[in-house]
Parts: structure tokens; C-alpha cells; sequence
């Protein structure tokens, strides 16, 4: 029965709203609207601008018929259109589909296919790649190809009906847009490399990435006006929603085409560069540059790390930069970073080793996501707090997303007992700070990107010459780990390292073709089941390959 305080109290306009990162371009263009926004080589563009051009965009979608519900993809690096897409698109009411740039034209033309995209704009660098995705699509229905022009890329070959700057030009500038009917509404999809090899749909809702771009901000104790560094790229997990981070403290938002030491140093010196984000080979590639290139660097530079923890020389060497380094941890299914290893100040006075140690643990829950526990997946209760026991790593909150696209049994085991599955199994310390420990499931992560191993063993198995292959994770001191395929040949066959490396790079995207090849029988049970516990022992001393 309702209580007095839910009486003659309704929800009305004047007291509630939709939460979305769309306000905070909003209020920003309003507060700060001359305010620098965007550096893009000799481009440079103020919040209000932003502003404009975002409603521009989501005008000329709107006239094109695209509008609540539909996809628009985009295939772009980390430009100035990168940051207005993931404005303009969801103020038409679209969501937004930001392609993985590394990917092969097989995988692109499902991912459009999957998630029906309606449009797609595209970077002159990527151009010859989406012209092959686009020739393999199933689909016949329709799509709008828009031409982006980039003059720090270059002139490039249109494949496209229209140009980026074309279609703005048909847009209202003034459009009046609207914050979304609910807050559940989809803003983004992400595909995700699943355990059967197959990319899944990670949906992400306007509420999970209004908080979890908040959450960034917590975490770091981000002033007003920083100026971030794009690194990281805009297409994994959004940006882990740092574009819209990055509008609701009205910073400055640095693009970066490629991720090169000496283009990173020279940003960061130039404009005053105060965060950044990466795997662990891009701060990797920052530690291990020559000294001279290092000269001059603005000091207290906030960096946040994710993947793979940061051994005890990744922190001293950026702590010699006078860099403070963040670990975080996350999923494309949580938004990217949901938990940081929150450091503690009496951190400060202990051995490098020591920190390294406490450094290396995926730490506690952000902010203002709900909950993240260490549970036993058979009875779902908390394991003990002694570093000792696993669990596997379970989410809940906003800060989790909708579900898989298209695929409802995959959403109800991920959301089963009413967690979110990681699929990653680690312990519980008594602190209260949880730390990897292995993965229940057979992800590659490499430089950041997740590659299935199952994937890859599908493509070994189409060559002629292998009986049974395998692929494990092979460390690597750059890359925080590569493909180590092991190989089974049929009897008489005869194939070389560099054959089976050729046939991959055939079918698969530079980045997922196995680094280490290595020939014998694989190990298998009774019932015939490849025993992968051992090829992973066996892989840290496979040598790894020129590809």
C-alpha cells in the first residue's frame, strides 16, 4: 500500500530527467562555449562548436530517416568526427556503432549485418578495408556511406554517396533534440569477441554510460578543463566513455591518428597534456623510449592503465617521468574501466616491490557502480578474504550493460543469479582488494584487444595440412600477451612456420595471427578433449616468429 510519501508526489518534467552524457555537451557549450575542445593537428575547435556540428549531425540523420533505434556505425580513429559521433548520433536518437579499426573486412561486414546498420562513416585510412566489408554483406537493405576528408591523413579514395562535411552541411544547427524517453534507451553498441569465436553485441544504455563517464572522473579527481590525450582508442568501449568525460569537465580533447612516442611526447609538451589512458604497451612504449625524447614533459601527467598489471618497472619508469600511474579493470560489458585499485597514501613510503604488488590487483568498484564481489559461481557467495581462495569476478549496477544483441540465451547466462559474469577468476585479499588470478575463458587480450582463441583455431583448421590445433595465450613483453598456436599435422604433411602464419594472416586480422607456431601432438584426455592447461605451460618457452 502506498505511503504518504507516495502520495500526490508524482514524476513530472520539473523534477525528473533521463540521465545521458548528452547533457553534459549541453551544459558545457552553454558554460564554456569558447573554450577549446578539440586539437586535431592544425584544427582547433571550441565547445560550442562541438555543439553545433553534433546537432548538425543528428539533424541530417533525422532527414535521412534514421532516428531511434537504428544503427549508425562509424570506422574512424581518434579525430574530432570521433568525439561528435558519440553526441550527434545518439541526439538523433540512433546508436552508435563504433567500429574496431583492426579488423578484417569478414568481421566488419558481419558486425554491420548484425547490428542493421542504417549508416556508416568512414575514415580515407580504412576505406579500402569497409569497400571489401561492404562488398561481403548479406544484407541487401540499404546503407548511407559518408566520406570523411582528413587533411592529417591525406586525400583518400571516396566510396561513399556523400562527404562527412556534405551531410553536415544539411543538418540545422539549432535541431532540437531531446534527451531520451528513458534512460534504458541503447546510446552505443560494442562488439566483443565471445568464447565461441563469434563477435557479440555489448549494449550500452544512456544511464550506464552518464555514470560510468562520472565514475572517470571520481576516480581520477579530475579538476575542470583537463587536457586528455587520445591514446586510447574512441572504438574500444567507447573510449571507456571518456569523450563524454572529457565534455562534462570541459576539457580538451587531443586527437591522435597513431599511437608513436614521439608524437605522444611532442602532445603532451605542446599542449599541456594532464591524463591519458592505455594498455599496457602504450605506457610500455612511453618507459622505454630514449631518454632525449622524454626532455621537457609536463610533470603530474595522470595516466590510467588497464590489461595486464603493471610490473614494478612500468611503475618506476613512469614514476621517473613523474607520471602517476591508475590501474584499472573492466569489460566491453561493463563500460570498459569498473573497478581501480585506489591507491592509499602510506603506499607511498614502501619499496617498489611492494607497491608493484599492491599496484598489480584489480582493486575495488567504482564509484558509482553497485557492486563488484570475488563469489563462488556454484553457490554465488563471497569467497573468503585470503588471497587465497578463487571466485570469479561478478558485477552489478548501472554500470553494466543491457545485454547481448540479438542473443538472449548469451544474456541470461552472462546475467545469471543476478551478477554479471566476468568470466575472469580471482581471490579476495582482507583489505577488501581482489586480484586476477586466471580466465575462464579462452580471451587472448592483446594490446587491449580481446581475440578469441577459438577463432583462430577455426582458421587453422581450414588448412589442408593440420589434424588438430590449439591456441594459448603466449606472454610478451610488449604486446602483454600474442597467440601461441600449437599444431597437429596430418601424416605426411609438411608445412612451415611461416605457411601456417600466411594462411592466418589470409582470414584474420593482423593483430589475431599467432606469434609463436609449434608443431607435435597435443596433449588430450581420454575422451579426446585437447588438454589447453598444458600448452599453456609449454608456450612460455615457444619462440615467438616474424609476422
Amino acid at each position: 500500500m502506498p505511503g504518504i510519501f507516495d502520495q500526490d508526489l508524482p514524476r513530472n518534467p520539473a523534477n525528473y530527467a533521463a540521465i545521458s552524457p548528452l547533457s553534459f555537451l549541453e551544459r558545457t557549450a552553454e558554460v564554456y562555449p569558447q573554450r577549446l575542445a578539440v586539437v586535431h593537428g592544425d584544427l582547433r575547435r571550441n565547445w560550442s562548436e562541438v555543439y553545433r556540428r553534433s546537432r548538425q549531425l543528428a539533424s541530417a540523420l533525422v532527414a535521412r530517416g534514421i532516428g531511434k533505434g537504428d544503427t549508425v556505425a562509424v570506422m574512424l580513429p581518434n579525430t574530432p568526427l570521433m568525439v561528435e559521433a558519440h553526441f550527434g548520433v545518439p541526439m538523433a536518437g540512433a546508436v552508435l556503432n563504433a567500429l574496431n579499426t583492426r579488423l578484417d573486412a569478414e568481421t566488419i561486414a558481419f558486425m554491420l549485418d548484425h547490428g542493421e546498420a542504417r549508416a556508416v562513416i568512414v575514415d580515407p585510412e580504412f576505406a579500402p578495408v569497409m569497400q571489401q566489408a561492404l562488398a561481403l554483406r548479406q544484407s541487401t537493405a540499404p546503407m548511407l556511406v559518408v566520406d570523411v576528408e582528413d587533411a592529417v591523413f591525406g586525400p583518400g579514395t571516396p566510396i561513399g554517396s556523400i562527404t562527412y562535411e556534405d551531410l553536415l552541411a544539411l543538418g540545422d544547427a539549432e535541431f532540437a533534440w531531446a534527451l531520451p524517453d528513458d534512460e534504458w534507451d541503447a546510446i552505443a553498441l560494442n562488439y566483443t569477441s565471445g568464447t565461441t569465436g563469434n563477435p557479440k553485441g555489448v549494449v550500452y544504455h544512456h544511464r550506464g554510460a552518464a555514470t560510468n563517464a562520472i565514475s572517470n572522473i571520481l576516480e581520477w579527481d579530475m579538476a575542470k578543463h583537463p587536457v586528455y590525450l587520445w591514446t586510447l582508442p574512441m572504438f574500444h568501449c567507447n573510449g571507456w566513455c571518456f569523450p563524454w568525460t572529457i565534455a562534462a569537465r570541459a576539457g580538451v580533447n587531443v586527437c591522435l591518428r597513431k599511437v608513436e612516442a614521439q608524437a605522444i611526447f611532442d602532445a603532451m609538451r605542446k599542449h599541456g597534456v594532464t591524463h591519458y589512458c592505455g594498455a599496457p604497451i602504450v605506457h610500455g612504449l612511453l618507459v622505454h623510449a630514449p631518454a632525449a625524447m622524454k626532455h621537457g614533459l609536463p610533470t603530474g601527467i595522470k595516466a590510467m592503465v588497464a590489461g595486464a598489471a603493471p610490473p614494478a618497472s612500468m611503475i618506476e619508469g613512469m614514476e621517473q617521468m613523474g607520471f602517476d600511474l591508475t590501474h584499472v579493470y573492466g569489460l566491453t560489458e561493463v563500460y570498459g574501466p569498473a573497478t581501480v585499485c585506489a591507491k592509499h597514501p602510506q603506499w607511498d613510503t614502501l619499496d617498489i616491490g611492494e607497491r608493484a604488488r599492491l599496484n598489480a590487483r584489480q582493486g575495488v568498484r567504482y564509484h558509482l557502480e553497485r557492486d563488484v564481489r570475488v563469489l563462488d559461481p556454484a553457490t554465488m557467495t563471497p569467497v573468503p578474504q585470503d588471497g587465497e581462495t578463487m571466485g570469479e569476478i561478478m558485477f552489478r549496477g548501472n554500470i553494466a550493460m543491457k545485454g547481448y544483441l540479438k542473443n538472449p540465451k548469451a544474456t541470461g547466462e552472462a546475467f545469471a543469479g543476478g551478477w554479471f559474469h566476468s568470466g575472469d577468476l580471482a581471490v579476495m585479499y582482507p583489505d577488501g582488494y581482489m586480484k586476477i588470478k586466471d580466465r575462464s575463458k579462452d580471451i587472448i587480450i592483446s594490446g587491449g584487444e580481446n581475440i578469441s582463441s577459438i577463432e583462430v583455431e577455426d582458421v587453422l583448421y581450414r588448412h589442408p595440412a593440420v589434424l588438430a590445433a590449439a591456441v594459448v595465450a603466449k606472454a610478451d613483453a610488449r604486446w602483454g600477451e600474442t597467440p601461441c598456436a600449437f599444431v597437429e599435422l596430418k601424416a605426411g604433411a609438411q608445412v612451415s612456420e611461416q605457411d601456417i602464419v600466411l594462411h592466418c594472416k589470409q582470414h584474420l586480422a593482423g593483430f589475431k595471427v599467432p606469434r609463436a607456431v609449434v608443431f607435435g601432438e597435443l596433449p588430450k584426455t581420454s575422451t579426446g578433449k585437447i588438454q589447453k592447461f598444458e600448452l599453456r605451460q609449454r608456450a612460455g618457452s615457444a619462440q615467438a616468429i616474424d609476422v
